[in-house]
């Protein structure tokens, strides 16, 4: 069974900076993209950033030079380094995994005061 577990959400301030974790577990063939959605209140989800076995990283327009993505194929883990964080930012951060199907994890909260 397929598990993700985030970490690192929290209170944080504007201009703060606040990384998230997730590892996953469970998988059985190769995790082909691993990335970050969030949901603001009242909004639909978005895809905040996605990152390929290969490196290829995209960013929604909304973070690009704020927030940067990493993973570790080693540990089936990723990363999310948020910087220079609004109250617009603020949402519950899920973890996402494409490995022969999609997969999410449960979701940390980030509030962003102004």
């Amino acid at each position: 069974q397929v598990q993700l577990v985030e970490s690192g959400g929290g209170q944080v301030q504007r201009g703060g900076s606040l990384t998230l974790s997730c590892v996953a577990s469970g998988t059985t063939f190769r995790i082909a993209v691993m990335g970050w959605d969030r949901q603001a209140p009242g909004k639909q989800r978005e895809v905040v950033t996605t990152t390929t076995s290969s490196g290829t990283r995209h960013y929604a327009d909304s973070v690009k030079g704020r927030f940067t993505i990493s993973r570790d194929n080693a540990k089936n883990a990723v990363y999310l380094q948020m910087d220079s964080l609004k109250p617009e930012d603020t949402g519950v951060y899920s973890c996402y995994i494409f490995s022969r199907e999609s997969y999410w994890g449960k979701g940390t909260l980030v509030p962003v005061s102004s």
